[in-house]
């Protein structure tokens, strides 16, 4: 675990983030406030993955609403 002073933090931001991805990182103010830099790991889902509807309908049934919208359009 590394301490830096809040002044030191806001010099030298780019480098503390890069070294969160390998250690803790704490900032330390003035009045003894500290904090933690945690790197956040990526969310790995897809924006596409989405949950399923449960609901009791046929192929039949979606088909067949489907060509019913085409023909109003």
């Amino acid at each position: 675990m590394k301490i830096y002073t809040y002044s030191q933090a806001r010099e030298k931001l780019a480098d503390i983030l890069e070294e969160s991805k390998n250690e803790e990182i704490v900032i330390r103010r003035r009045k003894g406030d500290m904090f933690t830099i945690l790197p956040k790991t990526p969310s790995r889902r897809s924006p596409f993955d989405v949950a399923g509807l449960s609901k009791k309908i046929t192929r039949k049934e979606i088909l067949e609403a489907i060509r019913e919208s085409r023909e109003r359009a």
